[in-house]
């Protein structure tokens, strides 16, 4: 009787690359170095959307193959989280849910009277966001849930890499022009524990990243929107808002509201508790120890 031949131990090299501190250090710099250089696409394809979205995809895609290729290559796995099967319908509910979030907090602000729309501006004024989401949402959700989330799920457990990954996403957006403490802390609450509940939840990235496409195209392109404290830029609807910086987010974005917190907050509880009854909460390292011992 012949014995199945073993996979061959993986290289110091790659046990230590592929270990979370190394993991986050090493994948996760090479991906900010990315997302700079998708930044510096956005601007100087400025006045030119279709080359700057065309950009962008390159990237977009550039950047999914080196987290492919560093989970097959360094962590010699492949990467379940960017699998083809289901692409597709978690993709789709993402932009739903996203575009279905955005709006609704518009359309409670104008059901109050604070957000008011004054005309419409040309269709192409919705193409130049188009590079903006697709580079945020991809490389962003590949390095706060793919590489961050992922990499502190691995010893601590979901809970702690939730918490972690949550507060490092909000505070990162403190170097956004008009950023303030409260509106990194209102994305910390509600996007990290939205975001993060989408990963949990399918374990795969595509939910996460509808949802944060879905909900920065339709903030900018549609509702010339505040984007976390970026300039606006002109999108489709022409509009004033005046209220309490509190229901308005002010100068940081809409993300920045009471409204937006209770919703999104809300979504990724309902998420979370999806989660946990469907078994999908990893524990700690030493918990899984002590259980496989038994």
């Amino acid at each position: 009787m012949t014995t199945p031949a073993s996979s061959p131990r993986p290289h110091l090299a790659q046990r230590i690359l592929g270990a979370p501190p190394a993991r986050v250090a090493v994948l996760g710099f090479i991906l900010l170095l990315m997302m700079s250089l998708n930044t510096d696409v956005e601007i100087s394809f400025a006045g030119r959307p279709l080359k700057a979205v065309a950009h962008t995809v390159a990237l977009a895609i550039a950047g999914l193959a080196v987290y492919l290729g560093y989970a097959f290559f360094v962590e010699r796995r492949v990467a379940s989280e960017l699998s083809v099967p289901g692409m597709g319908r978690e993709f789709a509910i993402g932009l739903l849910i996203g575009a279905g979030l955005y709006a609704a907090c518009e359309l409670i602000l104008m059901a109050l009277g604070i957000y008011r729309v004054t005309g419409l501006n040309p269709w192409a004024t919705m193409i130049p966001a188009i590079a903006m989401a697709i580079g945020s949402s991809v490389y962003e959700e590949l390095l706060f849930r793919g590489v961050l989330f992922g990499s502190v799920e691995k010893w601590l457990g979901s809970w702690a890499a939730l918490v972690v990954s949550s507060l490092v996403f909000g505070l990162t957006h403190l170097i956004n022009p008009q950023a303030t403490l409260e509106g990194a802390l209102f994305i910390a609450v509600e996007a990290g524990i939205l975001l993060a509940a989408a990963f949990v939840l399918t374990r795969r990235l595509w939910l996460s990243i509808g949802f944060h496409l879905a909900w920065n195209y339709t903030q900018s392109a549609i509702f010339s929107g505040i984007v976390s404290g970026n300039e606006a830029q002109e999108g489709l609807i022409r509009s004033t808002t005046r209220g309490p910086n509190w229901l308005t987010g002010g100068n940081f974005g809409v993300e920045s509201s009471v409204i937006a917190l209770v919703l999104c907050t809300t979504c990724g509880i309902v998420m979370l508790l999806m989660a946990v009854k469907r078994g999908k909460i990893v524990p700690p390292t030493w918990k899984r120890a002590g259980a496989s011992g038994h």
